[in-house]
């Protein structure tokens, strides 16, 4: 049985961070996965951009220097960076390892996978936020129409023939939803909680504010109520990059908006039929709430609260004349939606669920979990002594699980592990090269 200081679990962006970071102080370590550096990623649909502009993907000693830094990878072009990014220090990755049990054995760990068992001083947890997907228990007999999460779809051919009935309306839901509709798919949309944001604002993405004015780096001591911050839903943005010129030069971002917004009204647009929280779907019929208006008067609310702070901002550090002027989002109106739907009669072959994901480790034998599944920690360090966890919604700050901000947390994890001394080494190693 190998003995080794550290075992990480995912070969995924924050598991890479950490591995990169380990990989400076000398310590030994392997990065264990179900399959290969990024995984995850080359399972979503094909189509699929990131929502974060390219200047984003930083990790320690790594960042992106393409010729588009506010364009948005291509999922495809972002497993090219993360495999470009492992070769980088020769992160020592075990392909094709799915970890089985990760149990207590003396002052350390018994990591048990299907090739293999390690004994190790330290074991961090980098899954990910994304654990099984969350298929809401009311629904159950759904008729001719075949029920699909969101991790399964890959492009409109792929799906049963008919129309398709999407519940959630956070990134994933809204996506796919365009997607389909532009595929000429009969597409209703389920829509609870959501957050509504323009893809652009006064001239600069979306993020651009979110990282001016220091909301992705609010840490969770700062949010007054931790627990639902954690809960909060994804952002309705889609990754499509500007139209180049013939001289391969992006295109001028004056006129209307090179990002393109997505979200319920530009889904009406496209023929997209809204209607409330999904209730239950028995018999072939979807039964749904009635607070559509509430939930997209809501989230129309928090939008416009948010973009007041942007304005704010704006004036308060004197870039009133460096950036455009304000004009909001025009409103979402949505008709009166019905309560209830009879699939076959309205022609639906797939009913699509993209309401998320709740935590899933069942291989991990220790009293860390609590009765939600989360990883009980404080900033990555768990109860259990040499046991951490990165890359978990809001685990550290508002961003920690997004590809620019698990370098944080793991830097955090890694200082801890090797002890204080190593925390400004690791505090000063930059960004780069780039990519």
């Amino acid at each position: 049985m190998p003995v080794i200081d550290t075992v990480v679990i995912g070969a995924g962006h924050a598991g890479l961070s950490v591995s990169r970071l380990l990989t400076d102080a000398g310590r030994d370590h392997v990065v264990l996965d179900r399959g290969r550096v990024a995984e995850r990623w080359r399972t979503r649909w094909d189509s699929l951009h990131l929502v974060t502009p390219s200047w984003m993907n930083r990790l320690p000693g790594f960042w992106y220097g393409g010729p588009d830094p506010d364009g948005y990878l291509p999922v495809q072009r972002f497993v090219a960076f993360l495999e470009q990014y492992a070769r980088l220090f020769s992160a020592p990755v075990v392909p094709d390892a799915t970890v089985l049990e990760v149990s207590a054995e003396g002052e350390g760990y018994r990591v048990v996978t299907d090739v293999g068992t390690w004994r190790s001083r330290h074991v961090v947890v980098a899954t990910g936020p994304h654990g099984t997907p969350y298929v809401p228990p009311g629904i159950r007999e759904t008729g001719p129409a075949e029920v699909l999460t969101s991790d399964r779809y890959r492009n409109p051919g792929r799906l049963a023939p008919g129309g398709v009935l999407i519940v959630g309306a956070s990134a994933s839901g809204v996506q796919i939803a365009d997607e389909l509709a532009r595929a000429g798919r009969h597409v209703v949309l389920s829509v609870g909680r959501h957050s509504r944001m323009p893809r652009r604002y006064r001239g600069m993405d979306a993020f651009w504010w979110l990282d001016a004015t220091g909301r992705l780096s609010r840490t969770l001591d700062e949010m007054p109520d931790p627990a639902a911050a954690r809960r909060e839903p994804s952002l309705q943005l889609v990754g499509r990059n500007r139209p180049q010129r013939p001289d391969g030069d992006p295109a001028s971002a004056s006129g209307s908006d090179p990002g393109g917004d997505l979200d319920l009204g530009t889904l009406q647009q496209l023929g997209v039929r809204l209607v409330g929280r999904l209730g239950e779907v028995r018999g072939g019929v979807a039964r749904f709430g009635s607070g559509l208006d509430e939930s997209v008067a809501a989230a129309n609310e928090a939008m416009h609260r948010y973009l007041d702070s942007v304005d704010r901002y704006v004036d308060r550090v004197g870039l009133t004349h460096e950036v455009w002027p304000a004009v909001r989002p025009r409103p979402v109106h949505v008709p009166p939606a019905p309560r209830r739907l009879d699939l076959r009669r309205e022609g639906i072959g797939t009913v699509l669920v993209a309401a998320g994901y709740r935590p899933d480790h069942p291989w991990l034998r220790l009293p860390v979990t609590g009765p939600d599944g989360h990883i009980a920690h404080h900033r990555g360090v768990t109860p259990a002594p040499g046991l951490y966890v990165v890359g978990q919604r809001f685990q550290e700050r508002r961003d920690s699980a997004m590809i620019a901000g698990a370098r944080h947390t793991a830097r955090s994890v890694a200082a801890h592990l090797l002890g204080a001394s190593s925390a400004q080494r690791l505090a000063e190693l930059n960004d780069g090269p780039a990519a």
